[in-house]
């Protein structure tokens, strides 16, 4: 029997895998597929890596290890919806809650060994084990076509707005950058040398032939003139400050850049207090919130909160996440992430939130300039030319260099912060050293690795890519940037491996590749845009939320280099407010739109390997999909209007309608025509239903975890549509 995995994941996606499972699994298995589920949760995670503390009732597997292994085979079909990179902040919370529960879990510090166990969860920790393959993501032309029927709404741009990307023009990591290209199979030590003598920081680091491998440091001095500067023009020029980061892929690093901004922005607290709050274990790296929670039973608990205030009086305004509740944009790093608050500020006319709740432009701080620029691009272009046009714009699709742990999301394990002044070197097994930087107490050094085979492949989809759509190609690298020069030399070569006649294949430097698409944009015109893995990160939140509202509505298909298919299904960015209206006010506005897309391209791949009404199912949900646009039945973000369950109603709807019409596969017919025809005598009143239940507070059980009986009878309340559902049984 066909087999697919469809992940459990966290917050609104999760709450609504509650809702839209068990239509998946009924109507998938009249075609004969198999949907099996398996936890990659935050505290599912947090369980399978601590089993010695659990009974045996409550131990679960490492179904992360299990898929990692399965996405390596042909056999792998999975759909991965959106999960909890965690924060220091989200992954206490999250231990705190299954200890709550009855779950022995010990504290995040409870020992320097728990604390290594707890950071390989932290981060980006899903991702790099199941993307065995390079990431091909795009708008469909169904929500491409809603889009410019339905405008999102754009801010007005002026072009006398002081709005601007901040970023470091030197001892960055984007500056420091040295690269090589392994020229055999090898094994390396990074080591730091110094006056005390050489300390292994990884030692047994097995690279491959062709493998390109980078060192970089962030020199932590020049940030903190770099960041006291910043705030100083903030102040100076009367714009909000706002920093962009991403405290939770890139768990080592920009935690503690975070930090840095924070004592910055606060001086006097950290010169007075700074002592005190180490003592206490208080970190600025995981946000001021921890600081103003943790002081609370701290003899100098008025004198901290006084020098916190006084802080806010002698700085520039600072952006805020909610001005209501005072949470501002140093409060949880896992609150701004990068990829998505750049391009929000962007569409709403390059404003952000200051303390009052007002509009206003911002110094947006980047510290590290490797790709800063692509967002001043924007920013200057929408000054000159004014907001994009949803029903006119073009789009830009991306095919990713993501496989194997390609490029920096695959660097925790090589990412150092500092102890002692002097040299960090890479060491080949011969004892040659490769590359070298000399640091100072507190720098941030960094490694990362991307293997040949993943960047052939990458190439390989590029021109399929190009040649199936017939656009224009840009592979967006630098060749003033060490790592980008040892790729070109490499895409230069493996371009020849294929047929690009009539292709346009380009290779610009991000900041012309960003120029290039927005033009083409304006014009109505496509061009995909080839690039690594942090920006495709980037990319695919930057143009997807300025073409269609959001990167969850994108198409997010993974071909796995041994055969398998991984279909993503979008952004979960907002998931915590999400969750939090839920809980309220009884309404889920997650959009499920990006699962819909996702499971008919899994559907369609287990079609081709053998599972032919499979095919059919796709053809009839994608059919459903657009029908759902175009009767504008996606959630909405008010109480008392349609939700994601009234959303799942519509797709189960007209899906079985889809099925039941169509004349390739006469079994699915006659299996789907009883469901269709219920549908259409009760689903009216199924809708009025879902919406009539929203208003008052619902219990979940759980934020990390919640209660499934709880999850599911809040997700499922209809008896009407769950009777129609088992007529499939």
């Amino acid at each position: 029997m066909a087999k697919i995995i469809y992940t459990h994941t966290d917050e609104a996606p999760l709450l609504a895998t509650y809702s839209f499972l068990p239509i998946v699994q009924a109507y998938a298995a009249k075609a004969g597929v198999e949907v099996e589920t398996r936890d990659i949760s935050l505290a599912g995670r947090i369980l399978a890596t601590f089993p010695e503390n659990l009974t045996e009732a409550q131990r679960i597997g490492d179904a992360l290890a299990e898929l990692g292994e399965l996405a390596k085979t042909p056999e792998a079909n999975i759909i991965k919806l959106p999960n909890i990179s965690a924060s220091v902040p989200q992954l206490e919370g999250a231990i705190a809650e299954l200890q709550a529960q009855g779950f022995d879990v010990p504290d995040y510090d409870a020992s320097p060994e728990v604390t290594a166990r707890y950071d390989k969860i932290k981060g980006s920790a899903v991702n790099p084990v199941l993307r065995e393959g390079n990431s091909d993501r795009r708008a469909p032309s169904a929500v491409k076509n809603y889009a410019r029927k339905h405008p999102h709404s754009m801010g007005a741009w002026s072009a006398d707005s002081k709005t601007t990307v901040a970023t470091m023009s030197d001892n960055d990591f984007r500056h420091n950058e040295q690269s090589v290209v392994l020229p055999a199979d090898d094994s390396l030590t990074i080591q730091l040398v110094t006056e005390n003598g050489t300390t292994a920081l990884k030692e047994g680091l097995k690279v491959l032939e062709g493998e390109v491998v980078d060192s970089t440091v962030m020199r932590v001095a020049e940030l903190d003139k770099f960041l006291a500067e910043q705030i100083a023009r903030a102040k100076d020029e009367c714009v909000l400050f706002s920093t962009h980061l991403k405290a939770t892929m890139m768990k080592v690093s920009d935690p503690i850049l975070f930090g840095h901004v924070v004592r910055a922005f606060f001086p006097a607290l950290f010169e007075q207090y700074g002592e005190v709050l180490a003592a206490a274990g208080l970190s600025p790296n995981n946000g001021l919130a921890g600081i103003i929670n943790g002081v609370q039973d701290l003899p100098e608990r008025d004198g901290i909160l006084a020098a916190i205030e006084q802080g806010y009086a002698d700085g520039p305004r600072l952006a805020m996440v909610n001005s209501d509740k005072g949470i501002t944009n140093l409060h949880v790093p896992s609150d701004v992430i990068v990829d998505a608050s750049m391009p929000a500020m962007i569409r709403i006319g390059g404003k952000m939130w200051g303390p009052q709740g007002e509009e206003s432009d911002t110094i947006a701080v980047l510290p590290d300039s490797s790709y800063a620029g692509i967002y001043q691009v924007v920013i200057d272009d929408c000054k000159a030319n004014g907001a994009y046009d949803p029903t006119t714009m073009g789009s830009v699709p991306n095919v990713g260099l993501m496989a194997q742990k390609a490029e920096e999301y695959g660097s925790h394990d090589k990412t150092f912060q500092i102890a002692e002044a002097g040299r960090v070197e890479v060491v080949n097994a011969a004892g040659e050293v490769l590359m070298s930087h000399d640091v100072a107490a507190g720098d941030i050094w960094r490694a990362c690795q991307t293997k040949d085979a993943p960047i052939r492949d990458w190439v390989k989809l590029a021109v399929t890519r190009a040649r199936a759509s017939n656009t224009p190609a840009v592979f967006w690298l630098d060749e003033t940037r060490a790592h980008d020069r040892n790729l070109i030399a490499k895409v230069n070569e493996y371009l020849n491996d294929h047929d690009t006649e009539g292709l346009d294949i380009r290779i610009l430097s991000p900041e012309d590749a960003t120029q290039l698409s927005v033009d083409r944009i304006r014009r109505g015109e496509d061009t995909i845009s080839v690039t690594g893995n942090v920006l495709r990160d980037y990319l695919t939140d930057l143009f997807p939320i300025l073409e269609v509202g959001t990167s969850a509505k994108m198409l997010s298909v993974v071909p796995l280099m041994n055969g398998g298919g991984l279909f993503e299904t979008g952004a979960g960015g907002s998931a915590p407010k999400h969750v939090q209206q839920l809980v309220e006010e009884n309404h889920l506005r997650w959009d499920s739109l990006g699962e819909f897309l996702a499971l008919a391209e899994s559907f369609r791949h287990e079609a081709e390997r053998g599972a032919p009404s499979a095919a059919v199912l796709a053809d009839a949900l994608d059919k459903a999909t657009e029908k759902l646009l175009d009767e504008d039945l996606s959630p909405s973000r008010r109480v008392g209007e349609i939700d994601n369950r009234g959303s799942h109603l519509a797709i189960a709807r007209f899906w079985a309608e889809e099925l039941a019409a169509q004349t390739e596969d006469a079994a699915l017919a006659e299996a789907f025509k009883p469901v269709a025809e219920a549908f259409a005598e009760s689903g009216d009143a199924i809708a009025a239903e879902l919406i009539e239940l929203q208003g008052s507070p619902v219990e979940l059980g759980g934020y990390y975890r919640p209660d499934a009986d709880k999850a599911s009878a809040v997700m499922r309340p209809s008896a009407a549509f769950n009777e129609i559902l088992a007529k499939l049984a």
